[in-house]
This record gives C-alpha cells, sequence and structure tokens, in this order.
C-alpha cells in the first residue's frame, strides 16, 4: 500500500499538476474538461481517480494539489473519499489538498448533509468549496478556482504560498465548529 506524498516527485517546470478523487467519473470529467479550458500561465495536468490508493506500477507526475470530490447526493461518494484519505501522507493537508462538495443546490435530494463536509474538511484541517458541478457556469466558475489554488500549490504565483492560501480560504470560508 502506497501512500501519497506531495514531495515525492521534483516539480515540472512551469506545470502543475491536480489529481481528483471521487466516485463520479462523468463529473470529475466534466470538471477536468473545464479546467483544462481555463486561461493559465502554467501548463495544467489534470489527473483523476475513483479512490487512493493509486496503483503503484503506475509512472505518475508529482502531484500540487489534491482535490476530493463528494457528490452530497450519494453516500457512496462520501465513503469512497473517507477511504481514499487513509492514504495519504498528512503534509498534504499543509495547503495542498481540499473538499468539494457537489450538488448543494439541490438539498432536497441530498443523502449526505453539508455538514458532515465541513466536519470532515476541519478534521483534515482543510478548505471546503461547495458548487454544483452538473451547472456549467458553476462549474465553470470552479474550475477557474480551482486552477487557481493550483497554480499557487504549485509555487507559480510569486508572494503567495499553499500555506498563506490555506489561511485565506479556512478564514472566509469555514465556519466554526460551534456554528454547526
Amino acid at each position: 500500500m502506497s501512500v501519497l506524498r506531495p514531495l515525492d516527485k521534483l516539480p515540472g517546470l512551469n506545470t502543475a499538476t491536480v489529481l481528483l478523487v471521487g466516485a463520479d467519473d462523468a463529473l470529475l470529467q466534466q470538471l477536468a474538461d473545464s479546467m483544462l479550458k481555463t486561461d493559465c500561465a502554467s501548463e495544467l495536468r489534470v489527473h483523476l481517480a475513483r479512490s487512493l490508493p493509486l496503483p503503484s506500477n503506475v509512472n505518475r507526475p508529482r502531484v500540487d494539489l489534491l482535490v476530493f470530490v463528494i457528490n452530497l447526493h450519494s453516500k457512496y461518494s462520501l465513503q469512497s473519499v473517507e477511504k481514499s484519505l487513509h492514504h495519504v501522507d498528512a503534509s498534504f493537508f499543509l495547503g495542498k489538498a481540499c473538499f468539494l462538495a457537489t450538488g448543494a443546490g439541490r438539498e432536497n435530494l441530498c443523502s449526505v448533509h453539508r455538514n458532515t463536509v465541513v466536519r470532515l474538511a476541519h478534521t483534515y484541517r482543510s478548505p471546503v468549496l461547495f458548487c454544483d458541478l452538473e451547472v456549467e457556469g458553476s462549474r465553470a466558475a470552479m474550475a477557474q478556482r480551482l486552477a487557481r489554488m493550483l497554480q499557487i500549490s504549485a509555487g507559480h504565483v510569486p508572494g503567495v504560498s499553499a500555506m498563506s492560501l490555506l489561511s485565506l480560504l479556512r478564514s472566509s470560508e469555514s465556519p466554526s465548529l460551534e456554528d454547526l
């Protein structure tokens, strides 16, 4: 069993790689396609995985940002992410990982409560983002946001580190556990 570590590979020159982990292949692919369409100074590489660990026989690049995608309409999606978290080195949660919850726009169809995802993100000291990947405009906006976060996590934005981004995202979006 291999543990995914953020610095186990050397960085590529002007290349930033994101790994999207989630059980819904179609939504992951749509998000990946939207990310690749964004205007970005870095060469973006997007990899998809249904779960972790990744196969050990694959020659994989360095991962600069790890995004756990949870579909709020699927308990299986949450369980898959929870199992995958055991295969990630703790140092990824220092500004190089986030949770993305999709399906928040149709709360009446949710089988996973938003607070469950917020608590999970809080446990791993990582930001959580909410959107509806099934809506083109929402997906495009999230793709741009993730592309920017990826550039920062890869070290391609002068003066901004992954840790400072983490601090900003935590203070602006994450409610305290007392608010839940």
